[in-house]
């Protein structure tokens, strides 16, 4: 991914490994504060390193290189990173601003479980922002999959109620709901997710249930600051992150895993239709190297 230019320069810089000083241990630190991991987790990181490699009296780069892997993948394990629709049919709620790619990432998600053989509906729940459910209409027919509109400014729960009854008309496996994305600080927002959270129980009481937000990567610790927001209000159970791709600064990913305790589930890397992935912590942590 190459987000990591800095920690690169870091380990691979003149480096004597037979003495790491406080020098290495600090550029280090800075490297993963500048990457957007954050202050607190830039520190425990380093400290856990440090203390371990003179515990062990490690000397040879790659046994370092594996103990700082081994810190940040913990950070990373605090929960299941898979997408659960076992249930059907499952109903996903996706939230977030504007702008952070909540839109075209529902309709790469379509376009990936669609290829499961899941049979998918999408909801065009954000019916406040201009043409937003013309937007989604025009993924759903790149995704191949059918969706449930109303007119611009219309009722969101209007709209998923009718979009609810087509799914168990048609044995839908996946609805996938856009909502609306103004500021994550609007009560009026967080009402409304309240509201159909409770249309879903009403209508689907035995529905399976997944909250996506979905998070710009390149908004670095003001994404997190929306994480924050949402997860108190809305009942996160993972994140999409976007445009985490050369430029962005994907240490984001570990600071909302560690601070919120809630899994990123798929990380978008491109533009192109199969450019949304599942987040896979391991391949991540590898990658930073």
């Amino acid at each position: 991914m190459g987000i990591f230019s800095k920690l690169k320069q870091a380990w691979f810089g003149d480096v004597n490994w037979e003495k790491l000083d406080d020098e290495f241990f600090d550029n280090l630190e800075e490297s993963l504060i500048l990457a957007d991991v954050g202050v607190n987790i830039a520190t425990e990181a380093v400290n856990s390193l440090r203390n371990a490699v003179f515990s062990y009296d490690m000397k040879d780069p790659e046994q370092v290189k594996a103990e700082l892997r081994k810190i940040l993948l913990q950070k990373l394990s605090v929960g299941d990173a898979a997408l659960d629709t076992a249930k059907s049919p499952t109903v996903i709620l996706v939230i977030g601003v504007n702008g952070v790619g909540k839109t075209t990432s529902i309709g790469k998600l379509a376009a990936r479980l669609k290829g499961e053989g899941k049979k998918v509906l999408l909801c065009a729940g954000d019916t406040f922002r201009a043409a937003a459910a013309d937007q989604l209409e025009i993924w759903a027919n790149r995704a191949g999959v059918p969706i449930v509109r109303q007119h611009e400014g219309a009722d969101p729960g209007a709209v998923l109620f009718d979009a609810l009854q087509a799914a168990k008309a048609r044995d839908v496996d996946v609805v996938l709901c856009d909502t609306a994305g103004r500021l994550h600080n609007k009560q009026n927002l967080m009402n409304e997710l309240a509201k159909l959270r409770k249309i879903i129980d009403r209508e689907l009481p035995e529905a399976g249930r997944e909250t996506l937000l979905v998070l710009d990567a390149t908004t670095g610790q003001n994404g997190l600051i929306q994480a924050r927001s949402f997860k108190e209000t809305a009942g996160l159970t993972g994140i999409v992150l976007t445009k985490l791709d050369g430029t962005a600064k994907g240490g984001i990913v570990i600071a909302i895993a560690r601070d919120l305790g809630v899994p990123v589930k798929f990380v978008g890397v491109g533009e192109g239709i199969d450019d949304l992935k599942p987040f896979d912590p391991e391949e991540f942590v590898n990658d930073l190297f």
